[in-house]
């Protein structure tokens, strides 16, 4: 545990220092968190030795999801969904089904593996990364529709597919629970998850009860740690919990949501980074040899094929140009949420989840250095594009119109 810290504080210094560049270049800090992991994990210098069973992993794991759920399921209240749905709701309702089926043929086709288990790490890596989202949406050369549509299905797809990923380990063979009970438990955590920030919203206020800017903003911390108190004594869900009080926020107290925004944030980045540093120490040299040649391919097609396919087929009839199409149906990172899921298999003793397991990592390697290499060529594409299209309508409106006929403006039609 100390080496763990020591080695997370020294790899954030070196991440700070550099994060200038990487934000103007194919850097990319989250790609130094990954490497700095493997480099420093087992079977290369052995500073990090972890288990993926080893309790540090599996608590630090858990609480950094239920930080992340929190936090992400705060992006959006129901009332901001209802007003730009449109495009985000084909990506989430359409694409991401046909990325699931995709991603399961593929699994029973190249892997052998049986339906279940292919749904299951179809499941697992049906999430987007809000982490590299951000990479493309917090870029203003890239048109809004496209940061709109990867930033809300990022920040809403985490939740949809937690529900299908722990039904799938329980169907598997994960730890052994009735039916009912599984479902009792995700409908108890999505109850905690709604009532806990309603009754403390009520209660704050009232007029009895006054805060100061600094404790307003922690109310949400109150809340988190109430809802994950409620969990462990009741057995209720607690990442569907989490998700869902950070929804109930943002819908029924939006002005707590802002002002815990930026704490919020900062707290989410540091889970999400010490959660892939530990998740770079778990890839080993064994176990990336312990992945068959059609694995690789397997985690080239999810990015060639599974998502392209899937985004442009949701996006038919969307009316947005080639371009803007083409990014939102490459950029869809395997992350965050997809370590942490994979870790949940691995942990759940099913059959076969340790192969399951080495098949994830791979996806996610592979998609951690593809797209956090292409967001910067993408955005400078976008940039140069608008620069030209400036360029040529200066030029339009400074050319004198001949006699008899008039010019058309660039792009026009006719």
């Amino acid at each position: 545990m100390d080496a763990l810290l020591l080695s997370f504080a020294l790899v954030l210094l070196a991440a700070i220092l550099i994060s200038g560049l990487a934000h103007r270049t194919v850097l990319s800090t989250t790609v130094l968190f990954l490497v700095a992991g493997f480099l420093l994990g087992s079977g290369m210098l052995d500073v990090i030795v972890l288990d993926a069973t080893d309790p540090t992993v599996v608590t630090v794991s858990s609480l950094a999801l239920f930080v992340v759920l929190f936090t992400d399921g705060q992006e959006f209240g129901l009332r901001e969904l209802r007003a730009a749905w449109r495009l985000p709701g084909r990506a989430l309702l359409l694409g991401m089904p046909i990325t699931f089926v995709i991603t399961t043929v593929l699994g029973v086709w190249m892997l052998g593996l049986s339906w279940l288990e292919a749904a299951l790490v179809a499941a697992v890596l049906a999430p987007t990364d809000p982490v590299f989202a951000s990479a493309i949406v917090g870029r203003g050369e890239i048109p809004y529709r496209v940061r709109h549509l990867l930033g809300v299905e990022s920040g809403l797809n985490d939740g949809l597919a937690l529900p299908v990923v722990l039904i799938l380990i329980a169907t598997v063979g994960g730890p052994d629970a009735e039916p009912w009970v599984l479902a009792g438990e995700l409908l108890l955590g999505i109850a905690v998850g709604v009532v806990v920030p309603l009754a403390v919203s009520w209660l704050v206020r009232r007029p009895a009860f006054t805060r100061t800017p600094l404790y307003a903003s922690l109310t949400p911390i109150a809340i988190a740690l109430i809802v994950l108190g409620v969990c462990t004594m009741t057995q209720a869900n607690l990442y569907l919990a989490a998700y869902a009080a950070g929804m109930t926020i943002a819908t029924a107290a939006p002005e707590m949501r802002d002002a815990f925004h930026q704490l919020g944030g900062q707290v989410s980045e540091l889970a999400k980074l010490l959660a892939v540093l530990m998740f770079g120490a778990l890839i080993t040299p064994s176990l990336l040899a312990d992945v068959p040649w059609t694995g690789y391919v397997f985690g080239l097609l999810l990015m060639l094929v599974a998502r392209p396919v899937a985004v442009e087929l949701s996006l038919i009839g969307s009316r947005l140009p080639w371009e803007e199409r083409a990014t939102a149906a490459w950029f869809g990172p395997k992350g965050f949420a997809s370590v942490l899921y994979g870790l949940l298999v691995l942990q759940s003793g099913a059959p076969g989840a340790e192969f399951l397991f080495h098949v994830i990592v791979v996806a996610i390697t592979l998609s951690i250095f593809a797209h956090s290499s292409t967001d910067v060529p993408i955005a400078a594409w976008f940039a140069r594009r608008e620069e030209a299209d400036r360029r040529a309508h200066a030029t339009w409106i400074d050319t004198p119109e001949p006699k008899g006929r008039g010019i058309r403006p660039p792009h026009s039609e006719g």
